[in-house]
Parts: structure tokens; sequence; C-alpha cells
């Protein structure tokens, strides 16, 4: 069996339907790489799909961003191609507007269940159970709920939504070993030739005892800075009667997400443009791109950075600046300077707190619709 295995595609994100400023959005980035993963599915060229969680970037959406999500997947279903969608904790473990869901082929697992595919003779049984909250002491019961009555199967696929240990994220390689929400891998099946998961936003596969393997496919595109250096794309597998054959990852066309440092102490207003001017010039076209202020910022070049002036600069890259002496001079936080004096940081900061995408984990941060 030939299984396409994508998650987190968050769609919906940064994709307000009457903006009330104008801006550069992300949303249509969260789109096209949906419709790039499900390709090969359309074309024909796997034998089923499972989307491992958070399809939508928040719970309560309305109902054309719904349908606009599910749509494509109803495609894939009316193809011939039967669909598995586990509901993540952006969508608080519930698919909203479930009846825009209903299709034959269309398999959701928003509660335990184990779902039993079959092609070429190859029975492969799903087993799984939306994003649980405290997993750690509620697996067992919750996994014993999928696998009650569950049929006989030639491989038998677990699938999750959740932190496993062992898995990693974030800028400084985070890893989940403790914790309420985090699976111990000790405590995975051995039955199960491997556990399919979304949730961490980083493609990787954990190795080795105890435990079957696990697959993470990452994110579809970048959700924040702290997954600059990461690729995106989809996992294609193959399942034969000995379990996993093959895993072959496939990227995305990921909007190009770099950060670059920015010093702007004793330059006056046009140079200060000429540098940002010229460290957007040296990244990709279209590319968002995060720009870490270093150093005292002189209140006079506060104009500068506002998001007029930064698209104007960005030659049709989207330019972000963070760093505590922004956000003291824009929170008004600690003193003000006197005249033709600089606002020193107070700390070293971290770009990512203030890029308005995500937290450290890789969690994108629902936006707040303007």
């Amino acid at each position: 069996m030939r299984l396409l295995f994508l998650s987190d595609t968050h769609l919906g994100i940064d994709m307000p339907a009457r903006p009330r400023v104008a801006r550069p959005r992300r949303g249509e980035d969260f789109f096209r790489c949906f419709a790039a993963a499900l390709a090969p599915a359309l074309a024909g060229e796997v034998d089923a799909v499972l989307h491992g969680g958070d399809l939508l970037y928040r719970s309560r959406v309305p109902a054309w961003l719904a349908e606009a999500a599910l749509a494509p997947l109803r495609r894939v279903a009316e193809a011939g191609v039967p669909v598995l969608l586990l509901p993540g904790n952006h969508e608080r473990g519930r698919l909203p507007f479930p009846l825009l869901a209903l299709h034959p082929r269309l398999h959701l697992l928003d509660r335990p269940r184990t779902v039993l595919l079959e092609k070429g003779g190859l029975r492969v049984a799903f087993s799984g159970f939306p994003h649980a909250h405290g997993v750690r002491s509620r697996f067992g019961a919750l996994l014993a709920e999928a696998r009650r009555g569950e049929p006989d199967a030639d491989v038998r696929v677990l699938c999750l939504h959740q932190c496993v240990e062992g898995a990693t994220c974030g800028p400084g390689d985070h890893t989940f070993t403790n914790g309420d929400d985090v699976i111990r891998r000790a405590d995975l099946p051995r039955d199960f030739a491997l556990a399919l998961s979304g949730h961490v936003h980083r493609h990787q596969r954990l190795e080795g005892p105890p435990g079957p393997p696990v697959v993470y496919a990452g994110s579809t595109e970048r959700t924040s800075f702290a997954e600059a250096g990461e690729r995106k794309g989809v996992v294609h597998l193959r399942l034969g009667p000995g379990g996993l054959l093959g895993l072959d990852f496939r990227p995305l066309p990921a909007r190009p997400m770099l950060l670059r440092p920015l010093s702007l102490a004793g330059l006056d207003a046009e140079s200060a443009r000429r540098r940002i001017a010229s460290l957007a010039a040296g990244t990709p076209p279209g590319a968002l791109v995060g720009l870490r202020l270093a150093g005292p910022l002189p209140e006079a070049l506060l104009p500068i950075l506002s998001a007029a002036s930064l698209r104007a600069l960005g030659g049709g890259r989207e330019l972000r600046v963070s760093g505590p002496a922004l956000r003291a001079l824009r929170d008004g936080a600690g003193r003000r300077a006197p005249p033709g004096r600089s606002i020193r940081p107070p700390d070293d900061g971290q770009l990512f707190a203030a890029s308005g995408a995500a937290d450290r984990l890789g969690r994108p941060a629902a936006p707040k619709g303007t």
C-alpha cells in the first residue's frame, strides 16, 4: 500500500475574511502547499492519505474556511483514494462543521477507533484518536478504546497528534522527554508496524527500541521563524506484509524564511533605509525575512520600521523586525530616551517571541485577524 502522510497544514492562518489592515498575507501560502501535498493523490499515485491533525489553524472558524479546507480532501476521496483525518489540538480534538466531511471514503478519527483499508490483498488497520491533553496517563485507555473489536489485519499503524518521547523541535532542538502531554516510547505497542504523528512541526523519524518507529511528517508550511531552517513537505510510505517497506520525504514549495541580524546604531534615516534594503536584496524573491535588531535603536528611526516602510524597502519580500529595543519603544516599556539618544535593549530577547507567529516549540499561535 502506498500511503501519503501529511499533517499540520494550519489552513486559515493569517487569512481574515475582512482584513482591517492592508498588508501582505500568508494565508495563500498554506493553501498552496496543501494543494501541492495532495496532488499525487489526485494523480492516482497513492492508495490512501492520512492527515495527522491540525487541518485548520483554530477550532472556531467560519463555514467557508472549513469548506475550503475539506473540499480538497473530499475530491481525493471522490477520486477513489481513502482519506483518514485526525483532529489535532488546534481543532481541540473536534472538527468544526463535521457534516462537510461526509463522504464514504473520508474517515474521521474524531474518537478512538480503528479503520481498516485494503489494497491488493493487504489489510492495513489504522488505529488512533484525536489530540488529547494529559495523554501520558490516558494513553493506555484511549488506545484500548480505539482497538476495541479491531479487525484482523496484516499491518497495524498507530495514528496520533501528540508529542512522543524523543521528538525534537525549535531553534534550540528542544527534546520532549517527560510531561503530562508526552507519550513514553515504551508505551507504544510493538504489534504496530509504526506510529505516524502530527503536532511537532519538524519532519523526523524516531528509531530504535523501545516501541515501533515514530514518523512525524512535520508541517507543510513554515509557521514561525523557529522553523526557518527546516524543510517542509510530506511523507510517502510503502507498506507491505512485513510492515514498513520504504519512506520518502518530498519537499513542498514552502515560502523561504530567513533570519538576518540588523544594527542601526549610529545611522541616519537614509543610511538605515539603505541598510535594510540591502539586507532584503540579499534574500530570495518573495522571502519572509526576520531582521533581528541588535544594539541600541535611535528613537528617530522608529518610523523606518513601520509596516508601510518595511513593505517599501522589501522589494517584494516581507520584512519583520524584532528586538527588545524595538519592543521597549513600541510598548512604552522602560524609560523614554532623551532627544537624540537611544533606547538600549534590556536583554538579549528572542525574535520568535515578537514575530507574532509562534512560540519556541513551533506551535503556531492564532493570529488576531488584523
